[in-house]
């Protein structure tokens, strides 16, 4: 019997093209879906040099190879630049080409971590002189074995004398950071410029921590008994120490840092030690060949007035005296200009020229003095600075400076004329000279440099523990900008030692 198989159809020809459609589809989108996957990894896996090649190649194309914009493009826009107004802040955000890290005003390096040797602009070694030519001078006795105060406690540390004590207090200021830089829990949010090394070997310059100006004020005077101050006394056992150094020996006390602020300080022992860099707050009673603005640092004066805050500072309409002046008026040699623009301007209604101390609450009378006037006057006097440029900055008054020969801090780094009115002594004492230029200066124009005062202010503020750009840290700077040219001599000098000869 023959069975017949009944042959069954397939589907039809439309149905079999939408069913290759749907798998194709299906498989299009499936091989889509791994393509995206893996790009994915891909990106996250790469290395972010290769981001920022990518967007460095991407901005030639904007700027031109040359990094100058195409001409006269209307589709290409200029990226915008800081404008505070603060050279020395913009300036600060640029990074340092052999250390590749942030630099900061002073001439160091933001600290992203601990600062350390290899990451300070200037590693210093400090000479562990007896306490009486420090802080023995404020009451520590330096007992044990310790070398040094306990620094780690800013509350503890031994505190400076008050009053006109601390307008030369500088020594004291750069000890205290100094001595604190290298412990292991401090100055993570401070600029790594100076650091304190150990190893001699290892350090650009020597500092020498004897507070020569508390020295003058406190042991200048001869006691019952006394043939020889123990002022003196100091001064010549620093002479000896020092000169028994074999790093002073070597380089003939180039690269050493010593501190006579105060300009009677150090007055024996000053030639002795000329070659080494001082910090001082001006050259009045200093020959040339002694001190000198190509080796040595001009340092801000303490102020001895309270500081203003941005928002309590009063602004042109609420400062009611045009110009003040508080101080000694009978000055010899340069200062003789005091008592020619005392006459000048003892009548004028709207300017305070009168004679004070720090007595009577003189600092209180100052303080409230600067922050209702529009100028403060800063006269030379014995000598061509005094502190009251630096009360009157931060009292956001501006300065005008009647000193033909003063020399300023950092002046290198900051323009004075931004935020200071100056005046040829021979131009104030003439007549009615000195009042028609600053009634001449505009609402506008004050206000600019009013602005200026307040943003470089904190650059003359000594604190412990220090803040970045504050004045210990722009001391620091100084010193390492200034070190570069000494390591210059001391290179040359040293080329032929090997041979004996001398260069």
């Amino acid at each position: 019997m023959v069975v017949e198989r009944k042959m069954q159809q397939g589907p039809p020809t439309e149905h079999r093209r939408i069913l290759r459609f749907v798998v194709f589809l299906a498989v299009s989108l499936l091989a889509f879906s791994c393509w995206a996957l893996i790009n994915s990894r891909i990106d996250e896996a790469m290395p972010e040099s290769v981001v920022l090649m990518a967007n460095a190649d991407k901005a030639q194309v904007l700027t031109g190879e040359d990094g100058s914009h195409p001409a006269d493009d209307p589709t290409s826009s200029p990226t915008a630049l800081p404008a505070s107004g603060n050279t020395t802040a913009d300036a600060v955000k640029m990074s340092d080409p052999v250390t590749r890290q942030p630099q900061v005003a002073g001439g160091g390096v933001e600290r992203s971590e601990r600062c350390d040797a290899d990451s300070a602009a200037l590693r210093v070694y400090v000479y562990d002189l007896p306490p009486e030519f420090h802080f023995g001078m404020l009451g520590w006795d330096g007992k044990g074995r310790e070398a040094w105060p306990d620094v780690r406690d800013a509350g503890a540390v031994p505190h400076y004398p008050g009053g006109l004590n601390l307008q030369h207090s500088v020594a004291y200021w750069l000890t205290l950071d100094i001595l604190s830089s290298a412990l292991p829990d401090q100055g993570h949010d401070q600029p790594c410029i100076a650091i304190r090394v150990t190893n001699a070997s290892l350090a650009d310059v020597f500092f020498v921590p004897f507070f020569v100006s508390l020295s003058y004020n406190r042991h200048s005077k001869l006691r019952r008994g006394e043939r020889v101050s123990k002022n003196r006394i100091l001064q010549a056992e620093l002479v000896k120490y020092l000169m028994r150094q074999e790093e002073w020996r070597r380089w003939g006390g180039k690269n050493h840092l010593i501190v006579p602020h105060h300009p009677n300080s150090m007055m024996e022992a000053r030639k002795r030690l000329s070659a080494a860099m001082f910090v001082l707050s001006d050259f009045g009673r200093y020959s040339p060949d002694v001190a000198n603005l190509k080796k040595d640092i001009i340092a801000p004066y303490k102020h001895v007035v309270r500081s203003l805050g941005d928002d309590d500072s009063p602004a042109f309409e609420q400062r009611p005296v045009l110009a003040y002046f508080q101080g000694a008026i009978h000055r010899k040699d340069g200062g003789k200009v005091r008592q020619k623009l005392y006459q000048l301007l003892k009548d004028e209604q709207d300017v305070h020229f009168t004679y004070g101390s720090v007595r009577q609450n003189g600092i209180r009378r100052a303080t409230a003095g600067m922050s209702s006037s529009k100028f403060c006057l800063n006269i030379a006097g014995d000598t061509p600075s005094s502190n009251r440029l630096f009360d009157a900055i931060v009292s956001h008054c501006v300065p005008v400076i009647i000193s033909d020969d003063i020399e300023l801090p950092f002046e290198d780094v900051l323009d004075y004329s931004e935020f200071c009115v100056f005046v040829r002594a021979a131009d104030a004492a003439k007549k009615s000279f000195l009042l028609r230029l600053l009634r001449g200066i505009t609402r506008d124009e004050w206000t600019k440099m009013w602005r200026r005062l307040k943003e470089v202010a904190h650059h003359f503020e000594y604190q412990y523990p220090s803040r970045p750009d504050d004045a210990v840290q722009m001391i620091w700077g100084a010193v390492a900008r200034k070190m570069h040219s000494v390591k210059l001599q001391l290179h040359k000098r040293g080329r032929f030692q090997r041979t004996g000869s001398e260069s």
